[in-house]
C-alpha cells in the first residue's frame, strides 16, 4: 500500500449535496478496493486561477488515502469520464 493525496476541483454548478455524492464515490471507491482514508477535507468553493471549461470557480476537495497504485490508474479513468470533474491531480507521498 502507499499513500496518495487527491485533490479534486468539482464544477461549481454542482449543488453541495451532490458535492457529498462525489466525494462518497471516491472515498467508496478506495475502501472497496482495499484502501483506507486518512482524511477528507472539503476546502469550499474557491476562484480558480484560469478559467477551465467557461468556469472561473470550483468546489475544491482534498483526500489523503492509502491504496495499492494498480488501483489508481482505474481510479484516473473514472476521474476523467465524470463530467462534475474539472480538475483532479492525484500525487504519490513519499515512502
Amino acid at each position: 500500500m502507499r499513500d496518495y493525496e487527491l485533490v479534486v476541483i468539482i464544477r461549481p454548478t454542482v449543488a453541495d449535496d451532490e458535492v457529498a455524492s462525489t466525494v462518497d464515490k471516491t472515498s467508496q471507491y478506495i475502501t472497496q478496493r482495499g484502501g483506507t482514508i486518512a482524511e477528507v477535507n472539503q476546502w469550499g468553493r474557491k476562484k480558480l486561477a484560469y478559467p477551465i471549461k467557461n468556469f472561473t470557480e470550483g468546489n475544491y476537495v482534498l483526500t489523503r488515502f492509502s491504496i495499492e497504485p494498480e488501483a489508481t490508474t482505474e481510479m484516473e479513468a473514472g476521474l476523467e469520464l465524470s463530467e462534475d470533474i474539472l480538475r483532479y491531480l492525484l500525487v504519490r507521498l513519499s515512502d
